[in-house]
């Protein structure tokens, strides 16, 4: 049955609970499976059968929520902000909390009548300030389910209650009554003490609380929207050889349009004129511009620094490279690890648990004849210490952080399950052309006969060579530089060139060319040839005139960094493994010269797959990393697969960790920070549950006024953003 993937934008989640209980409805449907995030509040699902996503939309709201399809989710408009009406709720309540608090604390501040003044002014805290959760815990309660909402709402409820109860019914009232501030609960009858300060003060720290969550939800995903600003805005497009200025939503592949120096250009395309350094910085991290020619791609969102270019468009909209890599981090920060579904299982029973226990408190203090203020007390500072608020954010915030951090240094990663493969690989497996090496040839070095110049070899030979496409005749010909013209210029098939340069009858190519012409080689270039083929490289033959001239040694070069790479990747008590299509003794040279021990060469495309299963079958778990679409299965194969950026889509769909840049580096980047963001994790759901396993026997024994634990419930949610932000600071 063909499956369907939506996402949908869910409002009015106050915590993780919501969360799992809006996935629970939508998983109860057939043939639906859902990931709902309640930190970027929005729910992945993929469905089969009849269902529509107008059905799955009813079934958030009918649980009490709000949910918006993409294309019907509204552009944020200003008054809408969150953060902005947390921020204002906060200061209010902060504003008229401080004095209620200091009131209730220092008995030498209590006036005659202190105790009307503090109602006066936790009344706006307990009603405008802590509206949010009374409406959560209400919304809830009409459905028949307990978050953590009606934890805060109960708890502040029940505080504010109390207090209206004993100014009004009881001793509260009387003019000159005073009370003082302690850390224990007093035995005491009750009716003679309010709890404005509690009320007041657990609400301007679940503010605040909510308030930095809120925020740093939105620091974090910012990565995201950074890069889908990065693009152009408009775009000169050449309309019947004119420059006609349009927005660069309105372009189509196959235009052309021109890009000016320090321009960005508009969209992945091919260069059609003029050459220039291209600055992909921000797209790669990569500091150095890239020179580009006619014939050369470039990406959408990078900046021309040098001449004019006139491009064609490839790819425009969502197939660009700009946009993969927005869906590649927004699919990233949607998915769940392992661990945080734990976290939304255990708060989804955990907030009755709490409830029932609060109950069982009041109860047993009751019944104990500790007085009804001391029963009540303990019970409230129950409810709010067992907010779990902390645990609802360890997973998500942690993510958030961890992939936008890793999407500025260019490095995607596709899912939270990523993050648990990274910590148990153990083998390295790295593909060598484009990975290990540039993928492009380029001229080595350069050997003559006797009494030879080799700037006229390298110059004779890269005349004859540009008019040839070949990579190989490239990579002379750039080395050469300005090369003179050439008279009665002839390829012959399969063995070289041929042509008359500066009156020169030259010939470059195989020694079998040479041979046809009767041309050969001296013993010193005979041993030039004999070493380049023995290390897997390409020898080019020049002679003239009758005579062998030169030998031009030819080869894939190795990357700068991948040394580095290769013994980064060592520290982190990975096993590199080279793994090509190439012959052996060109894959052992580079091999040497890296570093890498292990070599399997002379693989085809399809048994790479083979090569890893046999690595797993031996008890290894294996990371790949690959650029080609050869490569593609391997890297799904792989216990984790990791893409260079500069690869084929298909190696980029395949893998788990995308790197954008084409440095190698990159994957010891890349593992380094997939493994600190899961520890992170780690630690943010280890504090959270300690703090609520520890803190709740304390909060039913009666030692633990309830102010003070709304402060430790908010700190500890603070805590575990403050955490996860740390993930920032990764270089």
């Amino acid at each position: 049955m063909a499956t369907d993937t939506i996402e949908i934008s869910i409002g009015g989640m106050t915590c993780a609970s919501c969360a799992a209980r809006i996935e629970r409805k939508l998983n109860k449907l057939d043939g639906v499976e859902a990931s709902v995030n309640y930190a970027t509040e929005k729910a992945r699902i993929s469905y089969a059968g009849e269902l529509t996503p107008a059905d799955l939309v009813k079934v958030v709201e009918d649980t009490g929520y709000t949910a918006e399809l993409p294309a019907a989710a509204p552009a944020e408009k200003p008054g809408d902000d969150p953060v902005r009406t947390l921020r204002e709720r906060l200061i209010t309540s902060a504003v008229l909390s401080v004095p209620v608090v200091v009131l209730a604390m220092v008995p030498a501040l209590q006036f005659t009548y202190w105790q009307w003044l503090s109602l006066a002014l936790a009344a706006p805290v307990v009603t405008y300030a802590a509206w949010p959760f009374h409406k959560a815990a209400w919304t809830n309660l009409r459905h028949g389910a307990a978050t953590m909402d009606t934890l805060i709402s109960i708890g502040v409820g029940a505080a504010f209650l109390w207090s209206l109860y004993a100014l009004f019914l009881g001793t509260a009232g009387t003019p000159g009554m005073t009370h003082g501030f302690t850390f224990t609960i007093e035995r005491m009858a009750g009716t003679g003490s309010i709890y404005l300060e509690v009320a007041a003060g657990v609400t301007t720290f679940i503010l605040a609380g909510r308030y930095f969550e809120a925020r740093s939800k939105r620091r974090a995903g910012a990565a995201l929207q950074a890069l889908l600003e990065l693009g152009a805005k408009e775009v000169a497009v050449l309309r019947d050889g004119r420059e006609v200025r349009v927005p660069a939503d309105e372009l189509e592949a196959g235009d052309r349009f021109v890009v000016r120096p320090g321009e960005k250009i508009a969209t992945d395309g091919v260069v059609e004129e003029g050459t220039s350094a291209v600055d992909a910085s921000m797209l790669t991290g990569e500091s150095v511009p890239v020179e580009v020619r006619p014939g050369d791609a470039v990406a959408g969102a990078t900046v021309n620094a040098g001449g004019r270019l006139v491009v064609r468009a490839t790819r425009i909209g969502s197939d660009t490279q700009l946009a993969q890599m927005a869906r590649l981090v927004e699919e990233a920060q949607n998915g769940k690890a392992e661990v945080q579904r734990l976290a939304d299982r255990i708060s989804a029973v955990f907030v009755p648990i709490v409830i029932a226990l609060a109950v069982g408190t009041l109860g047993f203090w009751l019944g104990m004849g500790g007085g009804v203020g001391a029963a009540f007390t303990a019970a409230v500072a129950v409810l709010i210490i067992a907010c779990p608020c902390a645990l609802g954010l360890a997973t998500p915030t942690a993510l958030l952080v961890g992939t936008g951090r890793g999407a500025q240094l260019g490095i995607l990663i596709k899912g939270p399950e990523v993050l648990e493969s990274t910590r148990r690989v153990d083998t390295v497996v790295l593909d060598k052309t484009g990975t290990v090496t540039t993928g492009r040839m380029s001229l080595v070095s350069v050997h003559t006969a006797e009494g030879e110049d080799e700037d006229e070899v390298l110059k004779l030979a890269g005349a004859l060579e540009n008019g040839s496409e070949h990579p190989i005749a490239r990579a002379i010909v750039q080395a050469a530089g300005d090369v003179p013209a050439v008279e009665d210029f002839q390829n012959v098939e399969g063995l070289g060139v041929q042509g008359v340069v500066n009156a020169h009858a030259v010939l470059v190519g195989r020694e079998r060319l040479l041979s046809d012409w009767s041309v050969q080689l001296d013993p010193r270039l005979t041993e030039a040839r004999e070493a380049a083929e023995r290390q897997g490289r390409t020898a080019v033959l020049v002679a003239w005139d009758g005579k062998a001239r030169g030998v031009l040694v030819v080869a894939d070069t190795v990357k700068p960094t991948s040394k580095e790479a290769i013994a980064g990747l060592r520290r982190l008590g990975l096993r590199p493994v080279l793994l090509t299509g190439d012959n052996r003794a060109a894959a052992e040279a580079v091999a040497a010269e890296v570093g890498i021990d292990e070599v399997i060469a002379e693989v085809l495309p399809a048994d790479k797959v083979d090569v890893v299963k046999r690595l797993q079958d031996e008890g290894r778990v294996v990371a790949m990393v690959g650029d080609g679409v050869n490569d593609a299965a391997a890297l799904a194969q792989a216990d984790l697969g990791l893409a260079m950026g500069t690869g084929t889509d298909v190696a980029i769909e395949a893998s788990d960790l995308t790197l954008v840049r084409g440095d190698l580096r990159a994957a010891v980047d890349a593992i380094r920070l997939a493994r600190r963001t899961l520890s992170t994790i780690k630690g943010n759901l280890f504090w959270a549950f300690a703090y609520n396993v520890a803190a709740l026997p304390l909060a039913a024994l009666g030692l633990l006024n309830p102010m003070i634990a709304g402060a430790a419930m908010a700190f500890s949610s603070v805590f575990v953003v403050s955490n996860s932000l740390r993930l920032r600071a990764f270089r």
